[in-house]
């Protein structure tokens, strides 16, 4: 299983236009060699950098697993949206406080739906996928906060 992105490639930086220095667009997104027993996706999008420990800024599940494309500022029809760790149910760009951080974006290949409601926190999406777990890929973008870009970028 793949992920990848027309945006940006893996390990490089991420646009300015998906943080939330930008517009805050959540970035377009390729999955392909899901495993054709697969029942259903999840997305997660986090920053193991942050000063307070990993930090969500995108929780997706439910996916159809025929999903190749998810565009960009676009969240997957029929699919659920859990809570960020900014608090909201939606994507949230990059917005690290000082330096250059990483961001994951997981996805997961599930032998089940998960059923849970909107608004579902990451533990909760996390502890209905254990065991149920086919396959997962990841794409790592960097992204700097504003006071560490170098003027004249």
């Amino acid at each position: 299983m793949r992920i990848s992105s027309p945006a940006f490639r893996n390990g490089e930086h991420i646009p300015r236009q998906y943080s939330r220095n930008g517009e805050d667009k959540s970035p377009p997104l390729r999955v392909e060699d899901v495993p054709a027993n697969a029942k259903s996706l999840v997305l997660i999008m986090d920053d193991p950098d942050a000063p307070s420990g990993t930090f969500t800024h995108w929780l997706v599940f439910d996916l159809d697993p025929k999903t190749v494309d998810i565009g960009e500022d676009h969240a997957p029809e029929f699919a659920r949206q859990g809570i960020n760790d900014y608090g909201e149910v939606q994507y949230g760009g990059p917005q690290p406080p000082s330096g250059v951080h990483r961001y994951f974006f997981h996805i997961f290949a599930l032998d089940k739906k998960l059923d849970l409601p909107r608004g579902s926190e990451r533990e909760t999406v996390e502890d209905a996928m254990e065991g149920h777990i086919l396959d997962r890929a990841e794409l790592m973008g960097r992204y700097a906060s504003e006071s560490a870009v170098p003027a004249g970028r």
